[in-house]
C-alpha cells in the first residue's frame, strides 16, 4: 500500500461515490430526493445581478449554499425576499428542515431574524472569528 496526494477530480470522485454508496445502505431512498441545485436571483434593470442565493436539497432538506446581495442594495430586504423564495420552494418540495453556515463576520444576526436557530459553533474558526451552524425546522 502507499498514499499520494491528489489533485484530479476524478478521484474525488470516486471518493465522494463511495462514501454516497455507503451511506446508502443506511437510508431508504425517499429522503434522497429530490436531489436539486436551485437558486434564485435579484436583478436591477441598470445593474444586472444585485443579489442571489443558491442551495442543495436533499436528504429532506434545504442546504443553503451561498446568499449574498450587492454591498450597496444591503438593507432593503432583497436578502429576506431571497430567504423567503427559498423557504416557500424547500416546502414545496416537502422539506424538513433548512440549514445554513456562516461565518462571525457574514449573518449570524440575519438568519436568527429568519427564524434559524444555532445548532453548533466553532470558536476562533477562522483564527479571530466563530463559525457557525444555523437550522429551520419547517
Amino acid at each position: 500500500m502507499y498514499i499520494t496526494k491528489q489533485g484530479n477530480h476524478e478521484d474525488r470522485d470516486f471518493i465522494f461515490s463511495k462514501v454516497v454508496e455507503h451511506n446508502r445502505k443506511s437510508l431508504s431512498a425517499a429522503p434522497a430526493s429530490p436531489n436539486e441545485k436551485v437558486s434564485f436571483i435579484a436583478r436591477d434593470e441598470d445593474e444586472g445581478i444585485i443579489g442571489g442565493i443558491t442551495g442543495t436539497c436533499y436528504w429532506q432538506h434545504m442546504h443553503i449554499d451561498f446568499l449574498w446581495v450587492d454591498e450597496a442594495q444591503r438593507g432593503q430586504g432583497i436578502a429576506e425576499q431571497l430567504m423567503g423564495q427559498m423557504e416557500e420552494y424547500a416546502r414545496s418540495l416537502k422539506c424538513r428542515l433548512m440549514i445554513v453556515e456562516t461565518f462571525s463576520f457574514q449573518a449570524p444576526g440575519f438568519y436568527r431574524k429568519q427564524g434559524f436557530t444555532e445548532a453548533g459553533k466553532i470558536e476562533d474558526h477562522p483564527a479571530g472569528h466563530s463559525f457557525y451552524y444555523f437550522q429551520k425546522r419547517l
